[in-house]
């Protein structure tokens, strides 16, 4: 019965939420898709927390998007054994620096007095989950090897048969724990996300990849002071 509940109910009632609630913000708070930055209060330990957590991160959304999307493609990608080396030490260094971003952002969010003012409990939350999310991740790769194959071989078909309303979770019954959990934990961050400010990435996130950068310059000596 937990396992009915935590891969086939659980799923589809966090993506269900997720959509849901996303609208209804929208169409209700449409000023909150956006989010609060704090690059002008604090931007040398901003960057160095940023920086390898958006790189890690999103290197890492990339591949585990392109062996649902692509299984066959992925699947020759790791019929060599000198492929699936690469392939898993590459995924590893990512998973490290995304740790290393992410507990960067956290413990800038609870260290400093200038951010910790715009900080509220969901960041909080978020930033807790997206480590735990990063740092199973991580324990996987580097101890239950082979995952880039697994993942293929169990979890792929098992999110197929999801999309396709007729969900399967037999083949994921009997992996270890902290493998359920890294799965939960990706639903889990689908039901934060339109709590969070996450939610501004639905806000036509391409712009921000053609916009002229922006400069905060702090304006000393102002007439008006």
């Amino acid at each position: 019965m937990i396992n009915t509940f935590l891969f086939v109910i659980f799923p589809y009632l966090a993506v269900i939420l997720a959509v849901l609630f996303s609208v209804y913000r929208y169409y209700t708070e449409a000023y909150s898709f956006s989010t609060v930055s704090t690059q002008f209060l604090e931007d040398k330990k901003l960057f160095w927390a940023s920086l390898p957590w958006h790189y890690g991160i999103l290197s890492l959304l990339l591949a585990h998007l392109l062996a649902v999307l692509f299984p066959a493609s992925w699947g020759h990608l790791l019929g060599s054994p000198t492929r699936l080396y690469v392939l898993e030490a590459t995924g590893l260094a990512l998973g490290l620096l995304t740790v290393l971003g992410v507990a960067g952002l956290l413990a800038r969010r609870m260290t400093s007095v200038k951010v910790a003012v715009i900080t509220n409990t969901m960041d909080l939350v978020l930033l807790v989950a997206l480590l735990f999310q990063a740092a199973s991740g991580v324990y996987i790769a580097a101890f239950l090897r082979w995952g880039s194959a697994w993942y293929l071989d169990l979890a792929v078909p098992w999110l197929w048969s999801l999309v396709r309303l007729s969900p399967q979770p037999n083949a994921l019954v009997a992996l270890p724990w902290i493998i359920k959990l890294h799965i939960i934990g990706a639903f889990v961050l689908v039901l934060l996300f339109p709590f969070s400010k996450l939610v501004h990435t639905l806000f036509n996130p391409f712009k921000y990849l053609r916009r002229s950068p922006q400069l905060v310059i702090w304006q000393r000596n102002s007439p008006w002071e």
